[in-house]
């Protein structure tokens, strides 16, 4: 009886269980069908208006600004080399790297005595030249004399000759007498020529003097130039570099012991590339002159100098490209030859165009421009430079118009933006509207519907249930809804 009882009461447990499922799934299916029975919500649609950055577009002259990137050289820089070997016995103190010289001052002197013996000793080959030429100008002397002495002999014997040979002929003299002066006489004809060639002796005797004397006097002057060769002397105001000798060191002939710059003297060597360069050629294909200034930004204290171009390297060079320019600085402070710096270049002056930024134009060589509806047109463009963060276009038939600053893919042909013109500042009032009782449960049920975190949620939901609302959170999540 027991199990019976246990058993009906199990069945009718069980019969009730299936009733409520069966009466919950009518309720389910019910719902379900009312709700998609149901006409779609809809909402106003609300075109998206983009804040946009504009300026207007004015036509100007500006100087393009080219820059590059070089190094500073010294126009002017000495070796200094030792012209003769031997130890260093003097080295002035500005003789250190860094040092500062002026013009004539004595930086290194050389032991001088190996060469003030040599000067010693060409200097007695002069006085022994000098000694033989003098000697061979008296013997000349007395040549002379000798020689006038037999001419007036040989004359004599020609008078004599004649008398012996005027006796014979009257019949008083005889034929020895005549042939005793006819010896005579050409005994005598004899000796002048013999004091003749002792004269052309003594004059090549005296030429040889002459030349010997010549030899040793450049053997002198080049003794005295070694001599003096032993103190090097600063050739101009600069300072030293590269020192590698000291007091009691000995360097070789032809040493380099340091190097002399004139850091006052400086001009800068950079390369462009081949279009630039082709924008500084004047009309005859020459290089212009063009004004440059160099900055060196040293731990950020900006050193700045100026200058002009004053010539172009004679070829490219082996895996080079472009060109090299040279520019002269003017007064440069603060600067060292080595510096690596930048170079900005002033470009011929650019008529009729515009400056804008480089973000208002796009890959295509288009701008967007707002017309009298703040809607977006693209407009054709012709860049000119880019400089920088900004570029140089065409500004004919463009004055004027107002132009986008910065692009970005959600701006396109046609679409509605809200204009913000620099130097304007925009005051943005929350503008607080109230909400009806139906359009205050329809965005809260879509912000509680909404795949947001539940922070923000919580937030914008205690918002909307305030008895004012912003004007621009109400707009935004509306347009969300329409889309």
């Amino acid at each position: 009886m027991r199990f019976l009882r246990r058993s009906l009461t199990g069945i009718f447990l069980l019969s009730m269980t299936l009733v409520l499922l069966a009466w919950a799934g009518n309720t389910v299916r019910s719902a379900v069908e009312a709700r998609l029975g149901q006409e779609p919500r809809s909402f106003a649609q609300r075109e998206r208006e983009f804040s946009v950055n504009v300026l207007t577009l004015a036509p100007q002259s500006i100087v393009p600004e080219l820059t590059a990137f070089g190094e500073l050289r010294s126009q002017r820089t000495l070796d200094l080399r030792s012209a003769t070997g031997g130890i260093v016995r003097h080295a002035s103190d500005a003789l250190v790297e860094g040092g500062a010289v002026t013009a004539g001052q004595l930086l290194l002197r050389i032991d001088p005595v190996e060469a003030e013996a040599a000067l010693a000793r060409i200097r007695a080959n002069v006085q022994d030249a000098e000694a033989e030429l003098r000697d061979a100008e008296r013997a000349l002397d007395l040549g002379r004399d000798e020689l006038a002495a037999a001419r007036a002999q040989a004359a004599l014997r020609d008078q004599a000759l004649a008398r012996a040979v005027d006796l014979q002929a009257r019949g008083v003299g005889t034929a020895a007498t005549v042939e005793e002066a006819e010896l005579a006489a050409s005994s005598a004809a004899a000796a002048v020529l013999t004091r003749r060639q002792s004269i052309a002796s003594a004059e090549a005797r005296i030429d040889q003097a002459t030349t010997g004397l010549a030899r040793v006097r450049i053997d002198l002057a080049e003794a005295e130039r070694n001599l003096a060769e032993t103190e090097v002397i600063a050739a101009f105001d600069g300072t030293l570099s590269d020192v590698t000798i000291s007091p009691g060191g000995r360097v070789t002939a032809n040493e380099m012991f340091a190097r002399l710059v004139d850091p006052s003297m400086l001009e800068v060597a950079f390369r462009v590339s081949t279009s630039q360069y082709a924008r500084l050629l004047d009309g005859a294909g020459n290089l212009t002159p063009a004004p440059v200034s160099v900055a060196l930004d040293a731990s950020g204290v900006n050193l700045t100098a100026l200058g002009r171009i004053t010539r172009e390297g004679a070829s490219v060079g082996t895996g080079q490209t472009g060109r090299q320019l040279f520019a002269q600085l003017d007064a440069a402070p603060g600067f060292r030859p080595g510096d690596f710096v930048t170079v900005r270049i002033a470009e011929p002056a650019l008529d009729d165009v515009a400056l804008l930024p480089a973000t208002a134009v796009g890959s295509d060589q288009m701008i967007l421009t707002v017309d009298a509806d703040d809607r977006l047109q693209p407009v054709p463009v012709d860049v000119l430079r880019r400089q920088g963060d900004d570029v140089i276009i065409a500004a004919g038939g463009l004055a004027g118009l107002t132009v986008v600053m910065e692009r970005s893919p959600l701006l396109g042909a046609g679409i509605k933006v809200r204009p913000i013109r620099p130097g304007v500042i925009a005051e943005e009032t929350a503008q607080m509207i109230t909400l009806d009782p139906d359009r205050r449960a329809r965005l809260i049920a879509y912000v509680a519907e909404g795949q947001m975190p539940d922070e923000v949620k919580a937030r914008i939901i205690a918002q909307l249930e305030q008895e004012e609302v912003s004007f621009e959170t109400v707009e935004r999540l509306e347009s969300r809804m329409g889309s």
